[in-house]
């Protein structure tokens, strides 16, 4: 008899020879210019059970430019692991032609010239299009969402997340777990789960007074699909307190509690779960740590890190699932679960090519209707961007080194600090830059830009601080973010060595001498986790900083030197 294990091996070379296909024939298609819905929405349907992830959406309800990122380093065990391959090497990997649909969808090379070819991705429109497709095939199809959707536009910001809400409720979403929605604080965030028409779920939200798990958050719930009965687990961000600000919502506290995983597994198991995913925020490197320890689990469906992965990853006998962001991906997870146990499984990660995928006219109806108030203050044109703004990448990205001379000259500092957060759509050259566009990449509940005096110790400082949570070895240290993005100032990085050395050379750009470690400079930033921050907010900063140059350019930033890669 075939153990489990083998089961398994088979259902990773089915989905990889599926997934290889697939990808395959968008890039025979894209030269042939005959790239259509059917073929993106192509499957051939396995099993009993289907499962929809989409994750990371960060308030995109209209499709998008989002440039991948072109560096995303991986430590330790994670060196030239997915996810952190990319560019050529990602392509040649998974057999992605150059030039192609995929090439663009997955990959940061020539995106300015492919963007102009293939257009826009996303928008909750097209996606419910394809969810609607897939549950056409099978009507009973679970669909999830792995958090970080009322957070990241200019209407969510001034809805406090209902725009989403009210999209996400009509796709019909069946759980989720949480992140960014979070920072609209607890009271907002209780009033809106008292209202969603489906579980809210994190085994790892507990209440902070207590230890004990919060009454507003399910650690899993039940499904019976397909003859199977099957349990997700939810996972939140377990970080929260140290990344976004814990008085926003201090009644909670997170953490990965992996003995508390391995209790609900073990539990859901009891309760006759024949299928065990969890919904998880954890980021994709500790959800391979978690796989490696928590025994039981059959899939987690990753979130958190933005990672869009055509094929499954297997940690023993866990799949890892990962979705990408700002709504360019959806996920399909066909799986056969007979006597109590995954047999196998097929999966494929769909882009959601705007252009080629016909929107869903009653969600275009409804997500117009949520932007109809702020029509005008979206459309405003600010200015236009000679070159190419994206956010992604460990060390820059343009956007971020536009906000940062903003705050340079806005606030008149030596050095500024942005957050290294990896949501927020991408400008091509020559596009006008919109009200909305600014508040894509700075919208958020604690957005005021400080002006404050730091020595040249504190800033290093936090610049070792920030690394380790990126470069530590071991998953469970790691946030998942990108290095603060800094303006004024160049350094050198060794990821290879710990914490405390990695960091050196730094330098005061504008004059070229060395950081004194006693002598103090003046520093612009935004996105502090303190109370009662003082200062403007960044998307006005910003917005002040375009209009008053009309045409703004972003010189080529080598200002970090990296090493060790």
């Amino acid at each position: 008899m075939i153990s489990r294990r083998d089961f398994l091996q088979v259902g990773m070379a089915t989905t990889a020879i599926y997934g290889a296909s697939g990808f395959g024939n968008f890039s025979r298609l894209a030269a042939q210019q005959k790239l259509t819905q059917d073929d993106l929405l192509k499957f051939d349907t396995y099993g009993n059970v289907s499962l929809i992830h989409i994750t990371d959406i960060h308030g995109q309800l209209k499709p998008i430019y989002f440039r991948e990122p072109e560096i995303n380093l991986g430590v330790g065990n994670a060196t030239g692991q997915v996810p952190h391959v990319t560019g050529a090497q990602f392509r040649k990997m998974y057999g992605i032609n150059d030039g192609s649909p995929s090439h663009y969808a997955l990959t940061h090379n020539d995106f300015s010239a492919l963007a102009k070819e293939y257009g826009r991705l996303g928008g909750l429109d097209r996606v419910s299009t394809v969810i609607k497709a897939i549950r056409a095939d099978r009507p009973d199809a679970i669909l999830l969402d792995g958090g970080d959707t009322w957070h990241g536009s200019y209407t969510c910001h001034h809805t406090q997340g209902q725009d989403m809400v009210n999209v996400m409720n009509a796709l019909n979403t069946e759980a989720m777990t949480f992140h960014w929605e979070f920072t609209l604080g607890s009271d907002r965030v209780h009033e809106i789960i008292d209202t969603l028409p489906f579980p809210a779920l994190g085994q790892n939200i507990f209440d902070a007074e207590w230890d004990e798990p919060a009454e507003y958050f399910k650690p899993y719930t039940f499904f019976e699909r397909g003859g199977s009965k099957i349990a997700v687990i939810g996972q939140a961000f377990p970080y929260m307190p140290i990344a976004n600000p814990g008085w926003m919502f201090p009644e909670y506290s997170f953490g990965i509690r992996d003995e508390n995983m391995q209790a609900m597994v073990d539990e859901v198991r009891g309760l006759g779960a024949d299928l065990v995913v969890v919904l998880s925020h954890n980021g994709f490197d500790v959800d391979k740590k978690m796989a490696s320890i928590v025994t039981g689990i059959d899939l987690i469906l990753s979130g958190h890190t933005h990672d869009a992965l055509p094929e499954p990853v297997l940690i023993n006998k866990t799949v890892i699932i990962a979705s990408g962001s700002n709504g360019k991906f959806v996920s399909r997870v066909d799986l056969d679960v007979r006597n109590g146990q995954m047999l196998g499984f097929k999966h494929k990660l769909v882009p959601i090519f705007a252009d080629v995928i016909t929107p869903d006219p009653d969600i275009s109806d409804l997500i117009n209707a949520q932007r109809a108030p702020f029509a005008d203050q979206l459309s405003e044109v600010i200015g236009q961007s000679e070159g190419l703004l994206y956010r992604r990448g460990n060390f820059n990205g343009t956007w971020d080194d536009l906000i940062c001379q903003a705050m340079i000259e806005e606030r008149e500092a030596d050095i500024s600090l942005s957050p290294g957060v990896r949501w927020g759509p991408s400008i091509l050259p020559g596009q006008d830059i919109t009200r909305e566009d600014i508040w894509n990449v700075t919208s958020m509940s604690y957005g005021k830009v400080y002006r404050t005096e730091m020595t040249g110790e504190f800033i290093h400082i936090i610049l070792e601080d920030v690394a380790d949570n990126l470069f530590n070895p071991d998953p469970y240290y790691q946030q998942g973010g990108d290095m603060v993005r800094i303006g004024g100032m160049g350094y050198r990085i060794d990821i290879n060595k710990s914490q405390g050395e990695r960091i050196s050379e730094l330098t005061l750009l504008k004059t070229g001498e060395k950081i004194d470690p006693s002598k103090v400079y003046i520093v612009a930033g935004w996105a502090s986790v303190n109370e009662g921050t003082e200062g403007p907010q960044i998307w006005d900063l910003v917005e002040n900083y375009i209009r008053r140059n009309g045409s703004v350019k972003v010189n080529p930033n080598n200002s970090v030197q990296v090493i060790g890669v």
